[in-house]
């Protein structure tokens, strides 16, 4: 197991002076590109500042702050919910998603799964096995993919939110979404 810590500790090291080196990043502290990150992959349901907070796993000020200056570098736009005048959404500029199209992923990260071949997408599939398997054991909010849910649904052959009663576009079902259960936890 400490084996399995070191690596993780080291890559994340290594991500880390990715970021502080790259020349496009040099404006933006970490917990900005991940809030970054995490608005390009996100639902209509979980574009929200406290869905940030809770991916994050951060503090509410830590993260308004973050929000702020991403909002005065002009990468991101608050708009009011349609339904709900006290709710906000959080959307990402055309300038932020030229910067993370740009920087994602990152290049020695590409390049170190493409040499590995075959193994990289067993992998990806081992350490998602991981974080679900950390998710259920330790009860984190899921925030998994919208087509992978229990409330996940088809009607007349058309995706379809079963929690929300929703009908959802076909674009959605591949994004990340705040609401998410596993389908092993269905009752």
């Amino acid at each position: 197991m400490t084996q399995l810590f070191d690596l993780f500790e080291r890559l994340t090291s290594l991500m880390r002076i990715w970021h502080r080196e790259h020349p496009l990043l040099a404006d933006l502290q970490p917990v900005q590109l991940s809030a970054l990150q995490y608005l390009a992959r996100c639902n209509h349901y979980s574009d929200t500042p406290l869905a940030v907070t809770e991916y994050l796993g951060l503090t509410k000020g830590t993260v308004s702050q973050s929000l702020k200056a991403l909002e005065a570098k002009g990468l991101i736009e608050k708009r009011q919910d349609q339904r709900d005048k006290r709710s906000v959404h959080l959307a990402l500029t055309p300038a932020a998603r030229e910067l993370l199209a740009a920087v994602t992923p990152p290049e020695f990260l590409a390049n170190a799964t493409e040499a590995m071949g075959g193994d990289a997408r067993e992998l990806e599939r081992l350490l998602g096995d991981l974080l679900r398997t950390v998710q259920q054991q330790v009860d984190v909010p899921g925030f998994g993919l919208c087509k992978t849910c229990r409330f996940h649904q088809q009607r007349d052959g058309e995706p379809f939110c079963g929690l929300t009663q929703e009908p959802l576009d076909r674009p959605a079902i591949e994004l990340i979404c705040r609401e998410h259960q596993p389908p092993a936890e269905a009752a």
